[in-house]
C-alpha cells in the first residue's frame, strides 16, 4: 500500500501596490534545508509524486508513494510580479516520526509489548493510528499514542507503523519489527518409506517443529530405552531387523525450550510373511493339479467312449 501526504495552507497578499496591480507569477513548494529554493516537482526523486492545487489563495501540496528519505521540513513559497514579490510561509511544516517499543530486549510469546509513537508537529498531532504491514495491504490495528500487545503470540510477529495527523497533514513512520521468540511447537515424526518395512531395507525417520529460533537440536529416543538412539533431524535404520520394531519419538529444541513429539510405531514385515506367501502359492498350484488331470481325462474318456475311471489323489502337507 502507497502512503500519500497532504499538507495545506492559505496565502494573501496586497491586491494593489503603488497602483500596480499584484498578480501571482509562481507557488511551489521546497525543502528548507535547500541552499536555494528548488520547486518539489522539478527534483528528481520527486518526479511523479508531487501535486499542487492552483486554486487562488491556496497551496495545498500532495507527496504520493511516501519514502523515508521525505523526511523533511517543507516551506511554500510565491512569486508575484512586484518588486521584490517574493514571499516564503515560515516556519514552514515538519513531521518527525518515530516509533520505539517495550521492553526493547527479546520478546517472548505470552509477553505484553507497548508501541509508542511519537513525533514533532505544529500545531500537535491529533490522531495516531496504528498499522500492521500485511502480504497486500495494511492491516488498522488501533489508535492512540502508544499500542499495547498483550499476551503476544507468534501471529503477532511482523512489521508495525503509526500514521500521524495533523491539521496540516499527515505521515507515516518507519516499519518497526516485532519478532516473536517461542519454543518448539508439538514435532511431527514421518517415516520412508511410507509402506511395509522388509527385514534388511533401510528406514529413516523424520522430525519436523516450527519454532523461533529455529530447532538447533533434534534427538531421537525409543520407548522404554533410557539412551537416546541418535541425534539430528533423520534417524536412519539401516539393515531392519525385528529388534528394531517399537515406538520411536524426536525432541526438539531451542533457546526458548523443549518438545518431544508423539510415540510413532514402526514395525518390520519381515521375511516370514514372504516365506508364507510363497507356501500360499504353492498350496494353491498343488491344489489345481488334480483339477486339471481330471479335465483331461473327462475329455479323453468323451472321444473313446469305452469306460470310465475315476482317479482319486491324495495329497498330504
Amino acid at each position: 500500500m502507497r502512503i500519500k501526504i497532504d499538507m495545506s495552507c492559505t496565502y494573501t497578499y496586497p491586491q494593489w501596490i503603488n497602483n500596480w496591480k499584484t498578480t501571482v507569477e509562481k507557488t511551489f513548494w521546497f525543502i528548507n534545508s535547500d541552499i536555494k529554493p528548488v520547486d518539489l516537482k522539478t527534483k528528481s526523486e520527486y518526479k511523479g509524486r508531487v501535486y499542487y492545487s492552483y486554486k487562488k489563495n491556496d497551496c495545498f501540496v500532495r507527496i504520493s508513494d511516501l519514502r523515508q528519505s521525505d523526511s523533511a521540513q517543507y516551506q511554500f513559497s510565491f512569486m508575484t510580479n512586484q518588486p521584490g514579490g517574493r514571499y516564503t510561509g515560515s516556519p514552514g511544516v515538519t513531521l518527525t516520526v518515530t516509533v520505539s517499543f517495550s521492553p526493547s530486549g527479546e520478546i517472548i510469546e505470552g509477553s505484553s509489548v507497548t508501541l509508542t509513537c511519537t513525533s514533532d508537529a505544529n500545531p500537535p498531532v491529533t490522531k495516531y493510528t496504528w498499522y500492521k504491514r500485511g502480504k497486500n495491504q495494511l492491516q488498522s490495528r488501533g489508535e492512540g499514542q502508544q499500542f499495547v500487545l498483550s499476551f503476544i503470540n507468534s501471529s503477532d510477529s511482523g512489521s508495525y507503523s503509526c500514521q500521524t495527523e495533523n491539521s496540516l497533514g499527515l505521515k507515516m513512520s518507519e516499519y518497526v519489527y516485532i519478532n516473536v521468540k517461542y519454543p518448539p511447537r508439538l514435532p511431527s515424526v514421518s517415516v520412508s518409506p511410507s509402506g511395509q518395512i522388509v527385514e534388511g531395507s533401510s528406514v529413516t525417520l523424520t522430525c519436523t517443529s516450527d519454532a523461533n529460533p529455529p530447532v538447533t537440536k533434534y534427538t531421537w529416543y525409543k520407548e522404554d530405552e533410557d539412551s537416546p538412539k541418535a541425534s539430528g533431524q533423520n534417524f536412519t535404520i539401516t539393515d531392519f531387523r525385528s529388534e528394531h520394531s517399537g515406538n520411536y519419538y524426536c525432541e526438539a529444541q531451542n533457546s526458548r525450550g523443549r518438545q518431544n513429539s508423539t510415540s510413532h510405531l514402526v514395525t518390520v514385515s519381515g521375511r516370514t510373511t514372504f516365506i508364507m506367501n510363497i507356501i500360499r502359492l504353492a498350496l494353491v498350484f498343488l491344489l489345481l493339479i488334480p483339477l486339471i488331470f481330471l479335465t483331461l481325462q473327462i475329455r479323453y474318456n468323451h472321444k473313446s467312449n469305452q469306460y470310465q475311471s475315476f482317479f482319486i489323489f491324495h495329497f498330504l502337507f
